[in-house]
């Protein structure tokens, strides 16, 4: 008995280290990171890739003894890398809003922060919106495959209502200028952008909210579940390690943004 119960033992041992080495063999800097020019979670600042989500990953990174380099982070338009996530193999998405028409799509770590997905208006438009219906009767500009046209589309804003932008800055002017009357976008990153076109935030109001919900790393489904639970467990060691005085390891890359 004795001599089946440690072959038992060996076996759990054989078969975790060939597991384990499975999941290293997909390690983080076997994984194509892909993220878009979302400040404050993710932007190239000077030749650098900084913003939260960069920063916590990086950290996390250290956790799990996996370090990556920000150059590896591959900066990419959102419609395009989110369908390159969608198909794989071995490809992370980030900053990414955890939904639930999302939620079987992906595999996620998280979450990076609280997000609120907007309705935003100039100011002067004196626009109002009650209801969701409401929205139907403007012109709504959004970035393709973003929260934001999913949240819309979802509430029946029919297709010739919605504009779709390349960028962020595009839609920024857009608005400004009139040729769309609403912009459906995360606040923090439209209120950003606003800033970094050299506009006023306070010309520009929240006239509805769509969603609030958290932001994740999003993974395609063929990544190794070792490598994602390992990786979830060095998000958790940043959140909890301790930082400058009072605040933890988290809270500290928190406040160099917001």
């Amino acid at each position: 008995m004795l001599l089946i119960g440690n072959c038992k033992k060996i076996l759990t041992v054989f078969l975790l280290t060939i597991f384990w080495g499975s999941a290293n063999a997909q390690g983080l800097n076997n994984i194509e990171m892909l993220t878009e020019a979302y400040p404050p979670y993710n932007f190239n600042e000077g030749g650098l890739l900084k913003g939260i989500a960069v920063d916590l990953l990086v950290a996390a990174s250290h956790k799990m003894d996996m370090p990556i380099k920000r150059g590896k982070i591959k900066l990419q338009p959102w419609a395009r890398a989110y369908r390159k996530a969608l198909a794989g193999p071995n490809i992370a998405l980030f900053a990414m809003t955890r939904t639930e028409a999302r939620e079987n799509k992906f595999k996620w770590v998280g979450p990076i922060a609280k997000t609120r997905i907007v309705i935003l208006a100039k100011k002067s438009s004196g626009i109002k919106i009650s209801s969701s219906e409401n929205l139907h009767n403007y012109e709504i500009g959004v970035i393709r495959d973003d929260i934001g046209e999913q949240l819309i589309r979802a509430l029946g804003v029919p297709d010739n209502k919605i504009q779709k932008g390349a960028s962020a800055n595009s839609l920024v002017k857009k608005l400004n200028v009139d040729r769309i009357q609403l912009w459906a976008y995360e606040e923090n990153v439209a209120r950003w952008f606003i800033k970094t076109n050299d506009l006023d935030n306070e010309n520009f109001v929240v006239v509805h909210v769509l969603k609030e919900a958290e932001l994740y790393y999003a993974f395609s489904k063929d990544v190794n579940d070792l490598l994602i639970d390992s990786l979830q467990k060095g998000i958790d060691q940043v959140k909890s390690a301790q930082g400058k005085i009072g605040k933890s390891l988290y809270e500290d890359i928190l406040s160099n943004y917001l």
